[in-house]
């Protein structure tokens, strides 16, 4: 299902960073740039941990590393990345992010004034989804290009609903629903990166998923498993759950959202739209009789995203497989990716 597509924002500066210089200039970055930024009481105590109150729920916690290359791209950058990926990883488990630590490793002569832009980015993300970034590290390697950064992220968050979210909750003959349109992110980084241009700008659709999962829980949706469309894109996480599940899937090629921008660059590539990375899509498998329900919600959350169903769980009790079928019948197994299609995505 092709449809057209939604457009970017910009800015730059300089001062560099240099490796050796020790403490100091990890006090001036702490000092200059994290502590303004991030702002709470737990970071300004400079310890070495921070100590935290969690509600009397089941804790979830989960981490990630970012080394996307460009670090800016259309729609986003590495520190929106870093705090919507880690955010999402929790939603997933359907638990609501509360702190989280942070991690920067910096090459040497990498402008400060980026620095600021990627951590107030990430500022932005943890303050829309409710975050503290409780605690955080910078380490200064050796300079290549000047222009490495990577990020890692620790989340900590409360379970929101007492039933369990994962692939073995998969049933026989529940629908699979997708949150939107898919490639979006992995073809606008690897357009940014080959120079490709477009008269309608690709944006990367990095985005945090925690407030619509959080909606379909709240509208009584029985959410049996949730996963983010991430590197292998739609396909492989389709393969994954399908063989964790153990079940077999049918999806309705024609059903399956893509921009027109990412399909004309992925004939430009050679590449499948199915296994290009998202960073603001979910796949949920849902009861039948609720389908209707649950796209009214997720349609209320964001209009501009076509929500849809794209398939079903068949059986169940098997190796598990996953069948795309087309508009003229043609079925086809698909298969998870092999090898790296994109390389630095994420």
């Amino acid at each position: 299902m092709t449809y057209a597509c939604p457009v970017p924002v910009e800015e730059k500066e300089v001062i560099t960073l240099s490796h050796g210089s020790g403490g100091r200039q990890t006090h001036q970055l702490i000092q200059t740039v994290f502590l303004p930024a991030f702002q709470n009481r737990w970071l300004e105590m400079l310890h070495d941990g921070a100590f935290l109150t969690v509600p009397d729920r089941d804790i979830v916690m989960t981490t990630d590393s970012y080394v996307v290359q460009p670090i800016f791209f259309p729609g986003g950058d590495i520190g929106k990345l870093a705090i919507t990926g880690t955010v999402n990883d929790l939603a997933m488990c359907g638990a609501k992010p509360l702190y989280f630590s942070c991690s920067l490793i910096l090459e040497e002569g990498f402008p400060i004034e980026d620095i600021r832009k990627v951590v107030d980015s990430m500022q932005r993300e943890a303050k829309a989804s409710g975050v503290h970034i409780v605690t955080a590290d910078t380490k200064v390697i050796e300079r290549t290009s000047g222009k490495n950064l990577f990020i890692n992220t620790t989340g900590i968050g409360v379970k929101w609903s007492a039933s369990p979210i994962n692939p073995l909750q998969i049933r026989e003959g529940d629908a699979i629903l997708l949150s939107g349109d898919i490639g979006r992110h992995g073809m606008a980084v690897m357009a940014e990166r080959e120079g490709l241009r477009f008269e309608t700008p690709l944006l990367s659709d990095c985005a945090l998923l925690a407030p619509a999962v959080e909606a379909l829980l709240q509208g009584g949706i029985e959410l049996h498993c949730l996963r983010d469309i991430t590197r292998g894109g739609l396909a492989t996480c389709l393969v994954e759950l399908a063989e964790s599940a153990q079940s077999n899937f049918l999806i309705e090629e024609e059903t399956i959202p893509i921009c027109n921008l990412v399909e004309g660059a992925c004939e430009i590539l050679g590449l499948d739209p199915l296994y290009v990375a998202c960073e603001g899509r979910f796949v949920t498998f849902v009861p039948a009789g609720q389908v209707a329900q649950a796209l009214a919600i997720l349609a209320r959350h964001d209009p501009l995203l076509p929500a849809c169903q794209i398939g079903t769980v068949e059986s169940a009790g098997s190796l598990g497989s996953v069948t795309l079928q087309n508009g003229f019948g043609t079925e086809r197994y698909l298969h998870r990716m092999m090898g790296s299609l994109l390389p630095r995505i994420c």
